[in-house]
């Protein structure tokens, strides 16, 4: 059994129904989507649209971490991510916090965050851990090599798959150490996060060997400059098709949760693709 527990007595079964994780950018700059959302009552009502279209998560983020991005002060984070959080959550939603500052999640979490998804891989800020492992969220995971702002200068890997692999089982370990229950935890290879176009795509063709200590992996591909790169093509359309693609592809090589931007087209991907591999022979 694969089950993903999480606050507010969640919990997602996860082997035969993998879950859509639907973008809430309440950012000025993010890569796909920077400014379309930055009100709150925007950001609100696309969560809310998200939702309708059969997001099972929203993942809330105020910082844009696209390559060469600053970083927010916490205080500007919060004041972007918390009316949103709440009023989401306020509604019975299922939201996930993207950050990776300590002081940001704790007080999603207080308003009713049920996830943390972290692309610093707990490593971003030292109370990290801490904060996650005193309440009872689940959390996700992420390998990033460097920060936002330089990742992308130069990447290199001896063998990418295996680098991957050996930093997501560290860092489940660390957590674990920490206190976090191993059932709260999803891993996510980090696409685009320090990697070129190769090193995507042999992480992607090998997904089943990331699932660090037998945990779900998470997938984000949505709108990533890669697609564009192997399509010759980088308009919303055309990446947003592929990333369906790609969903289907990555859902029968193992991965089970789907962080897109269009959420009605990757579920049904997903449905579809999960009704071909249950059937009966």
């Amino acid at each position: 059994m694969r089950m993903w527990e999480c606050g507010g007595g969640r919990c997602w079964d996860l082997e035969n129904r993998g879950l859509i994780l639907g973008i809430v950018n309440v950012t000025p700059d993010s890569f796909s989507d920077g400014g379309a959302f930055l009100d709150p009552d925007q950001a609100i009502a696309h969560g809310r649209q998200l939702a309708a279209e059969g997001a099972d998560l929203l993942d809330v983020g105020g910082e844009s971490t696209r390559p060469g991005s600053d970083p927010v002060p916490a205080e500007e984070e919060m004041r972007r991510v918390l009316p949103v959080v709440q009023a989401l959550a306020g509604d019975g939603l299922a939201v996930s916090i993207d950050t990776t500052k300590a002081i940001v999640a704790e007080a999603a979490l207080k308003l009713g965050a049920c996830v943390v998804n972290d692309v610093s891989g707990l490593r971003g800020d030292p109370e990290m851990l801490s904060t996650v492992a005193r309440s009872d969220c689940g959390v996700v995971i992420m390998h990033m090599r460097g920060t936002p702002k330089e990742m992308q200068r130069d990447p290199s890997y001896t063998d990418v798959v295996a680098e991957v692999a050996e930093f997501l089982e560290h860092q489940v370990d660390a957590a674990t150490e920490a206190g976090i229950g191993i059932d709260r935890i999803v891993v996510d290879p980090g696409i685009g996060f320090g990697k070129r176009l190769e090193h995507n795509v042999a992480l992607l063709r090998h997904i089943g060997r990331l699932e660090a200590r037998g945990r779900p992996v998470l997938i984000g591909v949505s709108r990533k400059s890669f697609i564009g790169k192997l399509l010759g093509s980088a308009t919303v359309a055309d990446l947003d098709w592929s990333t369906v693609a790609l969903t289907s592809f990555l859902r029968e090589q193992g991965a089970r949760i789907f962080r897109v931007h269009a959420v009605r087209a990757n579920r049904d991907a997903l449905r579809m693709t999960e009704a071909i591999l249950q059937a009966k022979p």
